[in-house]
C-alpha cells in the first residue's frame, strides 16, 4: 500500500553542509509530507525533480517552529525546525499559516515517537544555540516540549471579542515606539511610527493591538504609546506628584550622568524633563547641576510635542525615547529614568555583579598590535584563548557611564560582530576583552592586498558587514563610527563588525576621528553633520562609504578634500564617485545608501538581501 499525501509546499531549506553559514545556503525545495517520510527534492524545469533528501517519520523526535532574533538571509521569513536523529533541519515557510499548516501535520503524524523533553526555540548559530548559550549542539532543550499544541513562551491574556472594542471609550490609537519581531504566534510585528488600533490594554505587560489590515496580536505595552499624548503614568520616567526642588534633590543625589525624569509643571497640563549633567561649564570645569526643559506644542492643527524645534513628536513617550538616543539640543542625551523613590532602573546595576567582570589574574598580556581613538590594543590571553585587549584612555571616556552600559553591547552577539567577552575593571585603566582577529583592520587589509582581491571576495566582505549590521539594527542598537577602520578581518578573511556603539560613550569634548573632526565627517550622513542626528539610516549612509572604500582597495574617501569641503559638496548634492572596481548593481547600492533624506534609503535587512541576491547571480 502506497503512502498518502498529506501536504506539498515549495519552501526554502537552510543548508548545513557548508562550515561557513551564508545567504547562498539557503535553497528552495519541494517538499512533501506522507504518512511515512518527510522528502524534499529540486524542482527542475523540463526535467525530474532532483530528490535532496529523506526523513523518515519515525526518527523524528521534535518539530516546532523557530523564534528568530537575527535578520534571515532568504525570501521565506516563517522558520521552522525538525530534529531527527542526530540532525537539525532548518525550513523557511512563506507565512505563518503555512508554517502553522506544516508544524501541526508533522506534531501529529510524530506524536507517538519518542520525542524530546525540551527543545531549542532559537537558531544554532556560530557555534552556540541563541536561546541558551550552550555550546553543545545535542545538548538538552531550554523550554518544554509539546508534541500536541505549541509549547507557549510567556503567559498571555485571552484575545478580546472584536464585537467589545472599546464600546465605551470611543476608538483609541497608539503609535509604535520601535519594530517589534514577533516572538510567538499570538504576537503581532510592529512598524516604528505607524499607527495601530487599541483592542486591550488590561494585561500589565501585553496589550493586543489592531493593524491596518486587521490582524490581531499582542505587543509589548512599553513598544506602543496612547495617541492621546499624555497617557503615561506607565513609564518609570514620569513622577507626577514632585515639584522642581524635589526633582533637583532625587536627580542630584542620583549623580549619573543623563539621569532624568518627567514630571507635571505647575501650569495644569504642561510637563518638564528635568535632566542631571555633569558636562563642563564656562571654566571648562565639571559641573554638576540639574537642567529643566519644558515640553512644549506646536500651535498647528494636529499638535506635535518638542523639546527642541527640530524634532517633533505625537507623543511624549515618543519624545522620551529618542531623547534617550540623541541630545539632539539638549545639554545630554537621556539615558537612567529615576523613579519617585530616587532609583535608577535596575538596566543600571554595577557591571561587577554581572558575569562580565573578568578576573586580571586571569589575563595576560602580550605585544601591541596598535592603538586608536580609544586607547592601546594589546595581544592577550584568557582562558587559553587569543583576545584583542583594549586599554581604555580613562581621559578620553566617561567610564561610569560605560560601565553601566557595556553589558548592552555584550549581549549583542553574531558571527559577523566582534564579540565583546567581558571588561576588567578592578584595575585602571579599564581593559576590554575582544574576539582575536588574526588579519587586522579591514582598511590596512585592503591596501595590503591591492590588485588581488577578487569582485567576490569584494562582495563577499561588504555581504559580511550588512549580516553584521542588519542584527545590530534588528537589535535597536547604532554603530555611529561605521567605516573599514572599525571592521576586522580573520584568519579566514571573513569580515566582522567591531567597536558597535563606543562613540556613544566617549566625552563630547573628547571624540575626535583620525581626520581631526568632531566625528568622521566623512562617513557621516548629512542629518548627522547638520544635527547630530543619529539613526540606523545613517549607519547605512556609513555603510555605502565602507563599500566605496572596499571596492576602491582602502582608499581614503574625499582624501584630497578636507571636512569644510566635503560639507560643501555634500550640500551640493554631490557624491563620491563610482569606484573603477565596483559594478553597475553595487553602485546602485551606494547611491541608495546616500539619498538625502534619510526615510529614502534602505534598512540593512534590505540591503543584505540586495547583496545576497547579486551573489547568488
Amino acid at each position: 500500500m502506497f503512502p498518502r499525501v498529506i501536504l506539498k509546499a515549495t519552501m526554502i531549506k537552510k543548508s548545513q553542509q557548508k562550515k561557513r553559514t551564508s545567504p547562498c545556503n539557503y535553497k528552495e525545495r519541494f517538499f512533501v509530507l506522507d504518512t511515512e517520510a518527510l522528502t524534499y527534492s529540486e524542482r527542475r524545469p523540463g526535467k525530474k525533480p532532483m530528490p535532496k533528501g529523506c526523513i523518515e517519520l519515525s526518527r523524528i523526535k521534535c518539530v516546532e517552529i523557530v523564534c528568530s532574533d537575527v535578520p534571515i538571509p532568504c525570501n521565506y521569513k516563517y522558520p521552522f525546525q525538525v530534529f531527527h536523529g542526530n540532525h537539525y533541519l532548518y525550513v523557511f515557510a512563506p507565512d505563518n499559516d503555512c508554517r502553522q499548516r506544516w508544524v501541526r501535520a508533522l506534531k501529529e503524524e510524530t506524536k507517538n515517537n519518542n520525542l524530546v523533553a525540551k527543545y531549542h526555540p532559537n537558531f544554532w548559530m556560530d557555534g552556540k544555540w541563541r536561546c541558551c548559550q550552550q555550546a553543545e549542539k545535542l545538548a538538552a532543550g531550554c523550554l518544554l516540549y509539546d508534541p500536541v499544541g505549541f509549547a507557549s513562551k510567556k503567559p498571555l491574556p485571552q484575545l478580546p471579542d472584536p464585537e467589545m472594542v472599546l464600546q465605551d471609550s470611543g476608538v483609541q490609537m497608539v503609535i509604535a515606539l520601535q519594530d517589534y519581531t514577533p516572538l510567538g504566534d499570538d504576537d503581532l510585528p510592529l512598524q516604528k511610527d505607524r499607527e495601530y488600533l487599541l483592542i486591550n490594554s488590561c494585561h500589565s505587560d501585553w496589550w493586543s493591538v489592531q493593524d491596518d489590515r486587521g490582524n490581531i496580536g499582542f505587543v509589548p505595552c512599553t513598544y506602543v504609546a496612547e495617541k492621546s499624548g499624555n497617557n503615561f503614568e506607565r513609564f518609570e520616567w514620569y513622577n507626577k506628584y514632585i515639584n522642581r526642588a524635589e526633582a533637583e534633590d532625587l536627580l542630584l543625589k542620583e549623580g549619573k550622568e543623563g539621569a532624568f525624569m518627567v514630571r507635571d509643571s505647575r501650569q495644569a497640563g504642561v510637563y518638564t524633563v528635568s535632566v542631571f549633567t555633569k558636562a563642563p561649564g564656562s571654566n571648562g570645569e565639571k559641573n554638576p547641576r540639574v537642567k529643566h526643559y519644558q515640553i512644549r506644542q506646536t500651535e498647528s492643527e494636529e499638535r506635535a510635542f518638542y523639546l527642541a524645534e527640530k524634532y517633533l513628536f505625537s507623543t511624549i513617550p515618543e519624545l522620551v525615547h529618542y531623547h534617550q538616543h540623541n541630545a539632539a539640543g539638549l545639554i545630554t542625551r537621556l539615558r537612567h529614568p529615576v523613579s519617585q523613590g530616587g532609583c535608577c532602573s535596575q538596566e543600571t546595576a554595577d557591571l561587577s555583579e554581572v558575569q562580565w567582570e573578568i578576573d586580571p589574574e586571569e589575563l595576560t598580556l602580550g605585544q601591541e598590535l596598535g592603538s586608536g581613538q580609544f586607547g592601546l590594543v594589546l595581544e592577550g590571553t584568557w582562558r587559553d584563548r587569543m583576545v584583542a585587549v583594549k586599554m581604555m584612555k580613562e581621559e578620553c571616556m566617561s567610564l561610569d557611564e560605560f560601565k553601566e552600559e557595556a553589558k548592552i553591547m555584550m549581549r549583542l552577539s553574531h558571527c559577523k560582530l566582534v564579540q565583546l567577552y567581558g571588561v576588567c575593571t578592578q584595575h585602571s585603566p579599564m581593559c576590554l576583552l575582544f574576539e582575536f582577529m588574526e588579519n587586522g583592520c579591514l582598511s590596512d587589509y585592503l591596501r595590503d592586498r591591492k590588485g588581488q582581491l577578487s569582485q567576490d571576495i569584494m562582495l563577499g566582505m561588504c555581504l559580511d558587514v550588512s549580516e553584521g549590521m542588519a542584527y545590530v539594527e534588528s537589535s535597536n542598537f547604532l554603530h555611529r563610527d561605521l567605516a573599514a577602520r572599525n571592521c576586522l578581518v580573520t584568519s579566514n578573511n571573513e569580515v566582522k563588525v567591531s567597536d558597535f556603539g563606543m562613540t556613544r560613550f566617549v566625552l563630547d569634548d573628547q571624540y575626535t576621528s583620525s581626520q581631526c573632526s568632531k566625528f568622521p565627517v566623512k562617513w557621516s550622513a548629512p542629518e548627522v553633520i547638520r544635527f547630530s542626528k543619529y539613526s540606523s539610516k545613517s549607519d547605512v549612509w556609513s555603510f555605502g562609504v565602507l563599500m566605496w572604500e572596499v571596492y576602491n582597495e582602502g582608499r581614503l574617501p574625499y582624501e584630497n578634500r578636507s571636512n569644510t569641503e566635503v560639507v560643501e559638496s555634500l550640500n551640493a548634492g554631490l557624491r563620491l564617485l563610482k569606484p573603477r572596481l565596483a559594478p553597475e548593481s553595487v553602485h546602485v547600492l551606494m547611491e541608495w545608501c546616500w539619498k538625502e533624506k534619510a526615510e529614502d534609503r534602505p534598512s540593512f535587512a534590505l540591503l543584505l538581501h540586495e547583496l545576497a541576491t547579486l551573489s547568488d547571480l
